[in-house]
């Protein structure tokens, strides 16, 4: 038997499965893996931690495979847009304030690097335009001059920074080539010129990379599709409980892995570029990304990108996102009053808050048109910030209708509110992405959130689009293993691995009722963050010399 492998590390685990070549999954395995949040928008991990934690799920998702002849074609790799710093042995360099040693990397939502981002924003330079004109904390280059300027020593000793997908090819292989995926998205790479922008690394104060030759960062970058190096190393097989040499896919971000693993069945056989026009891709986790892909760039202020070469070759991928989605639906459930005594009633009861919430909610509903409890209710969900299409990390939430009660049925609402605003936003994004061009009527969708009903009823209904969901659940972990089948040579190009191991397993319709009432909704939702910039400007000109 003939399988791949993927793996996926998220936030808060490395996940491994076993796949057939026709996208079945056999096995998998998922380990945990340590977070630290030494103090208010910093928030670090450990490159060793996640290695042990990926070498446990592969040696445990093999494990359960049944006795027999099986070979491996292949393997790949994504995970978070997370800055990695190694010195030069390739051990690691604490990124942490206070020294801790094991923590050697800057997590993709830690927002430490502000006013860097602020800074190169103001200079507005060339390669802005493609990253929809703003640059965002949660990327790599303002995260390397707030290292330059805090953290000097750290600086100059590191032998390498690597974003995190490249850190695990270079672990597996020796190779330190990079991803055109990691490197366009959120090192300002440009795929589509194959190189490197010296005058944007010396103006914004990165001059020592352009000097030595961008070594420290990347000399060699690899388009999705290809492998790296010569396959697994002696060391890294034996780590992972495999055989040397087996091929190794160029790595992929975890978003852009899991839109790999469900737009591929936008248009059956041929993944055609017209049925690319409509298709949106919506990854949810902790955070969420929405990635659609073109023949043409197209530029979207606001959004990430255009990104040449960066998800499927051949094309430019326009990314948005919302940098708090489950996390936030998880944060206003438990900080409300009634948080602690439903967690406690759901343990008691062997299921989720999540179960009792909506099966709550369908109570309230009977009769009623489906998600208008909140009609007098109202929340702005950016909480830590928007990512897109307003790309301004310093918006807050708001919320709208709170009175002198928290009851069970008063968190029902706030929870049905909750999702409704992040709906909103996601309807905010394609309003944004048809506006230059695409026609997006179809999103496809994986990740955490698409376990949850309410959250794939709200989202079908308030963007009036329908929701395709994946046959296999885990289409992340698929996304990887198409990256591993390419590489092995068990299909010729991305495209055709994506067709032929990516299906629709179920649809959500947007129930034509409730599009007066989204309307309205969104309205307000639009509303809110034009107040929130009002007030803004209110006060700053109170504090005003």
């Amino acid at each position: 038997m003939e399988v791949v492998i993927g793996v996926d590390v998220g936030t808060g685990s490395a996940r491994a499965g076993v796949f057939t070549l026709n996208g079945q999954k056999l096995a998998s395995c998922v380990t945990t893996t340590k977070t630290w949040r030494p103090q208010a928008d910093f928030i670090q991990q450990s490159s060793t931690d996640i290695w042990a934690a990926i070498c446990k799920s592969v040696r445990t998702a093999m494990a359960e495979l049944e006795q027999g002849d099986v070979t491996v074609r292949g393997i790949g790799f994504d995970a978070t847009c997370s800055l990695v710093v190694l010195d030069r042995e390739g051990k690691p360099l604490s990124v942490d304030p206070n020294g801790e040693a094991e923590q050697d990397i800057i997590l993709w939502a830690d927002h430490r690097a502000m006013k860097e981002a602020d800074e190169i924003n103001a200079g507005q330079y060339e390669v802005l335009r493609f990253v929809g004109g703003t640059i965002s904390p949660e990327m790599e280059t303002p995260k390397l001059l707030w290292l330059k300027r805090n953290m000097p020593d750290t600086f100059a000793k590191a032998g390498y920074f690597f974003d995190l997908p490249d850190y695990l090819t270079w672990r597996a292989t020796g190779s330190d080539s990079r991803s055109c995926c990691s490197t366009v998205c959120k090192w300002a790479y440009l795929a589509h010129v194959k190189g490197w922008d010296p005058a944007y690394f010396e103006a914004i104060g990165l001059g020592d990379l352009v000097a030595e030759n961008y070594q420290r960062i990347g000399q060699t970058v690899l388009p999705l599709g290809q492998t790296v190096g010569n396959g697994l190393s002696e060391t890294a097989a034996q780590e992972l409980g495999l055989a040397a040499g087996i091929p190794v896919g160029v790595s992929a971000i975890d978003a852009h892995a899991g839109g790999i693993g469900v737009i591929g069945s936008a248009s059956g056989e041929t993944v055609d570029d017209a049925a690319l026009d409509r298709s949106l891709a919506l990854i949810g986790g902790t955070s969420s990304c929405h990635m659609a892909v073109s023949r043409d760039a197209r530029y979207v202020d606001g959004i990430w990108g255009p990104y040449s070469e960066a998800m499927i070759p051949g094309t430019w991928l326009n990314e948005a996102g919302q940098s708090a989605v489950g996390s936030l639906v998880d944060f206003v459930i438990s900080t409300h009053a009634y948080g602690p005594v439903l967690a406690e009633k759901a343990k008691g009861e062997g299921r989720t808050v999540y179960e009792l919430l909506n099966e709550r909610l369908a109570e309230l509903e009977q009769g009623a048109l489906p998600g208008s409890l909140t009609a007098e209710f109202h929340v702005q969900p950016d909480f830590h910030g928007n990512r897109s299409p307003h790309a301004d990390p310093t918006l807050r939430g708001m919320v709208s209708g709170l009175s002198l009660s928290a009851t069970f049925d008063d968190l029902a609402k706030l929870y049905l509110g909750t999702i409704q605003a992040l709906a909103y936003g996601t309807r905010d994004i394609i309003r944004a992405l048809n506006a230059k061009g695409y026609a997006i009527d179809t999103i496809f969708a994986t990740g955490g959130g698409t376990k949850n009903p309410v959250f794939l009823r709200e989202h079908a209904n308030a963007t009036g689009c329908r929701i395709m969901l994946p046959q296999e659940p885990d289409a992340v972990l698929l996304g990887s293993a198409i990256l591993g089948a390419v590489a092995g040579g068990a299909y010729d190009d991305m495209r055709a691995a994506m067709s032929q191991m990516t299906r629709v397993g179920s649809e959500v319709a947007p129930d034509p009722r409730t599009a007066r009432y989204h309307a309205a909704k969104f309205s307000v939702f639009q509303a809110m963050l034009k107040e929130q910039l009002h007030h803004r400007a209110i006060m700053r000109e109170a504090l005003a010399d």
